[in-house]
């Protein structure tokens, strides 16, 4: 069974002030609320969504907001600092295949961003539910896989 975020040994948690950076992005996702859970969007049917996240060195994924049951695995592991919604920061280390999956009640969601803290890439995969108690959020134009001839 994977580990909490809380129960695993590497976590670090606070609540230091975000970077000015970091807290306009996340007022502009409170406003505009951002349903693009990953990097790319590899594949979606009327059951999942499937996304990519790669993040090179230093890159930081924007505040993204998850309404949807969904699981995700690391691909190449690494670590990475989150900033959630409410107000603290995590840093952690994943190793590769670790997974976790997540649910939501009705009216209930999860926002943060997700930075590569590491020297090499990181890769996730996420797996998103449409049938959850939370429809799911419209994507905006231009996010749906290119569909062959």
């Amino acid at each position: 069974m994977a580990l909490t975020m809380a129960e695993k040994a590497d976590v670090k948690k606070h609540k230091d002030p975000w970077p000015a950076d970091v807290a306009a992005d996340f007022a502009r996702e409170a406003k505009n609320p951002n349903p693009c859970v990953g990097t790319a969007l590899l594949s979606e049917n009327e059951r999942t969504r499937v996304w990519i996240i790669r993040l090179a060195p230093g890159e930081r994924t924007g505040f993204h907001r998850h309404v949807l049951d969904y699981f995700w695995t690391a691909i190449s592991g690494g670590r990475a600092r989150q900033h959630m919604q409410d107000g603290t920061t995590l840093e952690c280390n994943y190793e590769p295949g670790e997974t976790r999956h997540e649910s939501y009640g009705k009216g209930e969601f999860k926002v943060h961003d997700l930075q590569n803290l590491g020297d090499r890439e990181m890769v996730f995969m996420t797996v998103e539910f449409k049938d959850s108690a939370n429809k799911p959020m419209a994507l905006p134009p231009g996010v749906r896989p290119q569909m062959a001839a």
